[in-house]
């Protein structure tokens, strides 16, 4: 059994879906045979977050795996959140978070060392084996410092786990340095689901019953944060979109509440009907697949960004799949890489609402097409997408590579 030690420098529980997406992979590493060890930044969180007691109830997840929070200096909450003071607190927590855990590393040992991290794991192959070290890269780095770091780590560590095909291609070219190619092993992973949520979904009469959203309404919804990074995701296009479109409700989950604020004056500026504007706030993860079931359609409008076209793998993309509800998306590279137009999604124009619009009123008035693409979705998402596969196929590479 080997033993995995999964490095993350975050917030538990956070609001954010790195958060989910990291405890899934712990609980699926550990089910795919790997003695599991989540160390975390004991850092000062969210009044919201502070009062959820059990984080394995909260995420779904079972308790397979353990957790250890490694002490930082985090005053990222007494500085205003935008501006030169919050981008040093940054650095500083950091940093802190880092030494600490270079010290605990020291004394001990473990087979991989994982983590999403690059200065975690620049830090580490100074005093780790680098075939122990598993890189999953979820962005390319901007800036020189990031650049820097991110080119070293991918030539230091023994895998690198990309999530999608362009974010490999994008690494390797990175680390190349003096026309030498790397030693690294790359195995490209798209996010995925944990099946087990959406074991015995209830109908969408029973979903809308219990969370109270009207019986007899056409829904589209967006699960998730209205941004990233302070990078928009297109839900104004959405509500846009929407406005041309006859007896539809517009369903949100997600956050933050400011933001969702702005798209329901936006919603009645516009005029469409408030009851229209279905909100239900920032839910636990445990209670997403309730929400997306109470859908007739999910939508990823996302607006076309080199991030969002070559780098992001979407985990609500896996989910939607999986809820057994039509999808429509924008038609982006990284999205075209999990779903095909007209076979089990439908694509669009980013920022295209009157594109948008013209599909939402497709998969309204054509029940038959809304079930076919949600049938072949959820095949799709079962036959390739679990994380319980994906944990399967990194521990075996992670283990190639140390042969």
């Amino acid at each position: 059994m080997p033993k995995l030690l999964y490095l993350a420098n975050i917030r538990l529980p956070t609001e954010k879906a790195h958060g989910l997406q990291i405890m899934q992979n712990c609980e699926a590493f550990a089910g795919a045979g790997a003695d599991v060890r989540l160390w975390t930044a004991r850092r000062v969180n969210t009044p919201e977050m502070r009062g959820i007691k059990d984080v394995w109830a909260h995420y779904g997840v079972r308790q397979n795996f353990t957790i250890q929070r490694l002490p930082c200096l985090d005053l990222m909450t007494f500085v205003p959140r935008d501006g030169r003071a919050s981008q040093i607190m940054f650095y500083v927590q950091a940093l802190t978070y880092t030494l600490v855990l270079m010290l605990a590393a020291l004394f001990t040992r473990a087979d991989i060392y994982y983590s999403r991290d690059p200065l975690t794991l620049l830090a580490l192959s100074l005093i780790k084996p680098r075939k122990s070290l598993a890189y999953e890269a979820h962005m390319l780095a901007s800036g020189r410092g990031g650049k820097w770091i991110q080119r070293r780590v991918v030539r230091r560590v023994g895998t690198v786990i990309p999530i999608t095909r362009k974010l490999q291609e994008d690494l390797q070219a990175l680390a190349i340095e003096h026309l030498r190619p790397s030693p690294t092993k790359f195995l490209v992973a798209h996010d995925g689901i944990r099946k087990e949520r959406f074991d015995n979904a209830p109908s969408q009469a029973e979903a809308r019953a219990q969370i109270g959203w009207p019986q007899e309404a056409f829904i589209v919804g967006y699960v998730g944060r209205l941004q990233t990074l302070t990078a928009d995701k297109g839900v104004g296009t959405l509500v846009d979109a929407l406005s041309q479109v006859a007896d539809v409700a517009l369903g949100l989950v997600g956050g933050p509440d400011d933001m969702a604020e702005a798209l329901r004056q936006h919603w009645s500026k516009i005029g469409l009907s408030t009851n229209n504007f279905l909100y239900a706030g920032q839910v636990a993860p445990d209670k997403v697949p309730l929400y997306l079931a109470a859908l007739d359609v999910c939508a990823i409008p996302l607006p076309w960004t080199t991030h969002f076209a070559y780098y992001t793998s979407p985990m609500k993309l896996f989910e939607y799949m999986a809820s057994r509800r039509a999808i429509i998306a924008s038609n982006l590279p990284s999205i075209a890489e999990v779903i095909t137009d007209g076979e089990n999604a439908l694509l669009v124009s980013p920022s295209d609402a009157s594109a948008l619009a013209e599909a939402i009123k497709r998969l309204r008035d054509d029940t038959a097409l809304r079930q076919r693409l949600a049938d072949k979705a959820y095949t799709d998402v079962m036959a390739h997408y679990t994380w319980a596969a994906r944990a399967q196929n990194i521990l075996k590479t992670i283990q190639e590579t140390q042969a």
